[in-house]
């Protein structure tokens, strides 16, 4: 049973007695899932957090000056590029062979900025098929392990409120081909949103208002669930993260992974080339010998608008979201039971019950949120590297309802690497007076998952009807 007085003392300690306020008034179950919030909540941290973060802002954006990094381009620039890229991704395909590589999706949003209610990877999004994104991913997964003959684990983290719907899809879809030993659920820590003053907000009388604590949490979840534990019993020593809205990754690039390892990297970033200077990605720079991503919102305007005297973006590098990890530098950054990296500070309005009882719905923001962002352990790293990507072949986020990074975008994209990937390996496209693809197109990753599985796999003489779907598996 747990000690009440203590509790009470241990909160008053900390300036956080209010969240038993109304203790006295609550149900046992009620009491207990409290109770239970508050043991989950490492105060000597929140009192540093609070004194960082809350009760003064801190500075953000680039605190000197700043340069572009160095970046390995998409393409092979002459023959010494082309040799180390094959030498890579050589390289990756052995590690792969090994079995030393694990895949990593942070999966913890809900669908509901795209009208669907329930997690976001059960969202179905693909052009002919309409396979929800869990399943992309799992066919990319099950694809490259019968390539190499070996199992590839899959870990994907959850939020609290769509765990249980996300492994119960899995269930009834059989892991998508899947051996579910071979796949780790765990779920994303939270933080407490606080009021200005730094006290704890209490969302209803029974329990305290949480939130995600970021993606950066990813890696201190990896190391609470026991996960990173796994990987080094399976001998992983390489982690492929990946985000799960956007059904263009390429979740086990040999390139990349190649790349990687010839580097000793300990963490390495995929990036592509900005659309304009203000669009909504991270931007990749160098700040004191360090690589750095420094979000849209934090960069200054003259200098995103910077450009060469070639008239090119001189900030031109955009972060998606798609990293290599080494489990040891994971393991380095959590071994404390808390994760090195930083938090960043976003102000909110939260409904909290005030010291009445009352439930309170602010109209202007009256909360601090804290979060953690996985970009910048890349700070913390020795080694980085970074590889440009191709926006036409590796990213096509689904986000919203409609507009930009929508569903109508992401199937467009689809449809459009599909029909080139054919066209590169000889198949004829029916296109229309405008040059966009007149038919629906759809590949199974476990038919091809890149241009040069497609070379062997294809018949370059089948043919393509205007308006015909087409799907190869």
């Amino acid at each position: 049973m747990t000690d009440i007085p203590s509790v009470r003392s241990k909160l008053q300690a900390h300036g956080q007695e209010h969240l038993l306020a109304f203790y006295d008034e609550l149900s046992e179950t009620a009491q207990a899932n409290l109770l239970e919030q508050i043991a989950s909540i490492d105060f000597d941290q929140l009192d540093e957090l609070i004194a960082t973060y809350v009760k003064h802002k801190p500075q953000t954006g680039p605190t000197g000056g700043i340069q572009p990094p160095s970046i390995i381009p998409a393409k092979p620039v002459d023959d010494a590029c082309a040799k180390h890229r094959e030498k890579a991704r050589k390289q990756g395909n052995k590690l792969l062979k090994a079995g030393k590589v694990a895949a990593f999706v942070v999966a913890g949003g809900q669908g509901t900025r795209l009208g669907f209610e329930g997690p976001k990877g059960c969202f179905r999004a693909t052009p002919v098929t309409n396979k929800p994104l869990f399943q992309i991913f799992a066919e990319q997964i099950l694809a490259a392990s019968k390539r190499t003959g070996k199992a590839i684990p899959w870990y994907i983290m959850a939020s609290p409120s769509n765990d249980v719907p996300t492994k119960a899809f899995f269930r009834q879809n059989n892991y998508f081909g899947l051996d579910s030993k071979d796949v780790f659920f765990l779920v994303q820590g939270t933080m407490p949103a606080f009021g200005f003053d730094g006290k704890v907000l209490l969302a209803k009388k029974s329990s305290i208002a949480l939130g995600p604590n970021g993606h950066g949490g990813s890696l201190q979840a990896l190391s609470q669930s026991g996960a990173l534990e796994d990987m080094k019993k399976r001998g992983i020593e390489l982690i492929s993260y990946f985000q799960v809205d956007n059904p263009l990754i390429r979740i086990l690039d040999p390139l990349f992974i190649g790349l990687h390892d010839l580097e000793g990297a300990q963490m390495s970033a995929k990036a592509l080339s900005k659309r304009d200077p203000l669009e909504r990605v991270g931007n990749f720079c160098v700040e004191n010998g360090k690589v750095k991503v420094i979000e849209y919102s934090d960069m200054p305007e003259q200098l995103a608008m910077q450009t060469t005297e070639d008239g090119h973006l001189r900030f031109s590098a955009g972060s998606i979201a798609i990293h290599l990890f080494s489990r040891e530098f994971v393991e380095k950054l959590t071994q404390s039971g808390r994760c090195d990296l930083p938090f960043h500070r976003a102000d909110k309005k939260v409904p909290y019950v005030d010291s009445d009882g009352n439930t309170v719905k602010p109209d202007k923001p009256n909360a601090v949120k804290l979060e953690m962002f996985v970009f910048d352990a890349l700070e913390l790293a020795d080694k980085v590297v970074l590889l440009e990507t191709l926006r036409s072949e590796e990213f096509s986020p689904v986000k919203n309802a409609d507009g930009e990074d929508s569903l109508a975008t992401t199937l467009h994209d689809q449809v459009r690497r599909t029909a080139e990937w054919l066209e590169e390996v000889g198949v004829t496209v029916p296109r229309d007076a405008d040059g966009q693809v007149a038919a629906a197109i759809e590949i199974s990753p476990l038919f091809a998952d890149s241009v040069e599985e497609l070379h062997k796999k294809v018949d370059k003489n089948m043919q393509i009807a205007s308006g015909e779907s087409v799907y190869l598996s």
